[in-house]
C-alpha cells in the first residue's frame, strides 16, 4: 500500500467531524475520479498556468499573515500551501489518499483566507486564493468540508439565508427595529416590498439574527438622507454566501440568481449592500461569473460607496467628530477586490478628528484572518486563526488607536478575537456606527 502523503513533516491536524467523517467514506476510485473531473472540466488555462509557471521562489511568503505570524515557518507560505494540496493532486493525477484529501481541504479552509495579498508579491501574479478555491471545490464534491461552514451552506440551501432565519422572523425583525427607531424619528418607516423604489437594501443574515442595531442605524441614515428604498419581504434579502467558500457553486448560483431576481421583481434601479466584504465579492465577482453573466443585471453598490455618495452629495452632514485616535482597516474583498480604499477613508476622516494609518495599508493591508470563510469553520479552528494573525495584532497595536473602523462583518469577527486575545485596548466600529452617532439629525426629536 502506498504510504499516505503527509503535507509537511510538522503537519497540524485538527479534529473536525465534517472532515473526518467525509474522508472516512472515500475510496481511491472516487478520489481520483472527482479530482480529475474538477481539474479537467471546471478549471481553465488559468489553473494550468499557475501549476506550470510557479518557480518556487518563495517571494509570496511575505504576503501571507500566517507565515509572518508563525515565525516565518515556510510551511505556512502560499507556495508551500500549493505544494501541500493542488500540486500533488495534479502530479499524481488524482491518485492521492483519503488522508491527503482531508488534510489538503483542512489547509485550504483554515490556513488561507483567500485574501489575495500574496498575489501582489508574486512576480508572475499567481493567485493562490484561486487555487485554494479549487481545492475546496474538490473537497465539496467529495463530501469533505469542515462541519461548521458546511452547516451554514446547508442553511443557504434550505432557507436561502445563512442563519436559518424564517420569513416571518425576518419581517418581525424589521418591524421591531422600525418601532424602536420611531422613538427617535417619529416619521421613520422601514419600507417593505415597495415596487419601483430607487434602491433595494440588502443585508447579511447575522443582522436580523444578532446585529439588529445595524438595521436600525441604516434605517435612520436612509431616513435622514431622504432616500427612496425598500427591503424585500421574501427570500433574496440575504446577500451573504458561504456556499461560495465551501466550493458549492450550484448553491452559490441559486443564491445570486434569487438576489437579483428579487430586485428585478421589485423593479428597483439599484441594490445597495450593507458593510460586508465577502457578500460583495460573491455578488459582483464570483456569483455572476458562475451564472454566465458578463456583468450584474442591476447596479450593485457597496455600503462604503453609498455612504461616500451620501456624504459628498450633502444628503448627510457631520454634526460632531470623534475625539479618540482612529484607524481604518481595509477589508480584502472591497479593497484588493474593488478599490474602495479612498472612499472609505474619506468617510472615516470626515467623522474623526484624530486619524492614523496602519502600516502597511490599502491594497497591502493585512487580512483580519476571518475572511474567506475561515471564521465560519468554527471553534475547532479558532486557535489556528488567532495565532495565525499575530502580525495583525502587532499592526493594530503600533497605531496606538483607540478605535478601529472596519466596514466588513467578517473583519469585525476576526478583529474582535484578535483584540481580545492580544489584549489590545481598542474597540471596533462600522462606518454606519459612526455616521449614525455623529451625523446631523434634522428629523429626530
Amino acid at each position: 500500500m502506498t504510504k499516505p502523503l503527509t503535507q509537511t513533516d510538522k503537519w497540524r491536524k485538527v479534529e473536525d467531524a465534517g472532515l473526518d467523517r467525509g474522508a472516512a467514506r472515500l475510496t481511491p476510485e472516487r478520489i481520483e475520479k472527482v479530482i480529475n473531473e474538477v481539474i479537467d472540466k471546471e478549471t481553465s488555462i488559468r489553473f494550468q498556468a499557475y501549476m506550470r509557471d510557479c518557480v518556487r521562489c518563495g517571494l509570496c511568503a511575505e504576503g501571507c499573515h500566517y507565515f509572518l505570524s508563525r515565525d516565518r515557518d515556510p510551511s505556512y507560505s502560499p507556495v508551500a500551501k500549493m505544494h501541500q494540496t493542488a500540486w500533488e493532486m495534479v502530479r499524481r493525477k488524482g491518485k492521492v489518499s483519503a488522508e491527503f484529501v482531508r488534510n489538503a481541504v483542512q489547509l485550504a479552509h483554515t490556513e488561507c483566507n483567500l485574501c489575495r495579498r500574496c498575489l501582489h508579491y508574486c512576480p508572475f501574479g499567481i493567485d493562490t486564493a484561486y487555487v485554494m478555491g479549487i481545492v475546496r471545490r474538490i473537497g465539496n464534491r467529495l463530501g469533505v468540508t469542515p462541519q461548521y461552514i458546511q452547516d451554514t451552506a446547508n442553511s443557504h440551501s434550505a432557507t436561502m439565508n445563512q442563519m436559518w432565519v424564517k420569513e416571518d422572523e425576518w419581517i418581525d425583525s424589521l418591524k421591531w427595529q422600525e418601532d424602536e427607531a420611531r422613538d427617535e424619528f417619529p416619521d421613520l418607516r422601514i419600507p417593505l416590498e415597495k415596487e419601483g423604489a430607487e434602491i433595494m437594501y440588502s443585508v447579511i443574515a447575522p443582522e436580523p439574527k444578532f446585529r439588529t442595531q445595524l438595521i436600525y442605524q441604516a434605517a435612520a441614515i436612509f431616513h435622514e438622507a431622504g432616500m427612496d428604498y425598500t427591503f424585500p419581504a421574501t427570500p433574496g434579502w440575504d446577500n451573504s454566501d458561504m456556499a461560495m467558500f465551501v466550493g458549492n457553486n450550484e448553491i452559490m448560483g441559486r443564491l445570486k440568481r434569487l438576489h437579483f431576481e428579487t430586485a428585478q421583481r421589485l423593479r428597483v434601479k439599484r441594490i445597495v449592500m450593507g458593510e460586508c466584504g465577502h457578500a460583495f465579492r460573491s455578488v459582483y465577482d464570483v456569483g455572476n461569473r458562475w451564472l454566465g453573466w458578463r456583468d450584474s443585471p442591476i447596479e450593485i453598490v457597496h455600503g462604503v460607496q453609498f455612504y461616500h455618495e451620501l456624504l459628498t452629495s450633502g444628503r448627510i452632514q457631520v454634526e460632531t467628530q470623534i475625539e479618540d485616535l482612529v484607524t481604518f482597516h481595509d477589508p480584502c474583498n472591497i479593497i484588493r477586490g474593488r478599490g474602495l480604499m479612498e472612499q472609505g477613508r474619506e468617510v472615516a476622516k470626515a467623522f474623526c478628528k484624530n486619524y492614523i494609518e496602519m502600516t502597511p495599508n490599502r491594497e497591502h493591508n493585512l487580512c483580519c484572518a476571518a475572511g474567506g470563510g475561515v471564521i465560519n469553520c468554527g471553534p475547532p479552528f479558532k486557535e489556528t486563526r488567532v495565532k495565525g494573525n499575530r502580525a495583525k495584532a502587532e499592526q493594530l497595536k503600533a497605531t496606538g488607536a483607540k478605535i478601529v473602523i472596519a466596514p466588513c462583518h467578517n473583519c469585525h469577527g476576526g478583529l474582535e478575537d484578535i483584540i481580545h486575545a492580544y489584549h489590545l485596548d481598542m474597540k471596533l466600529m462600522f462606518l454606519g456606527d459612526i455616521i449614525y452617532k455623529h451625523m446631523k439629525k434634522t428629523k429626530a426629536v
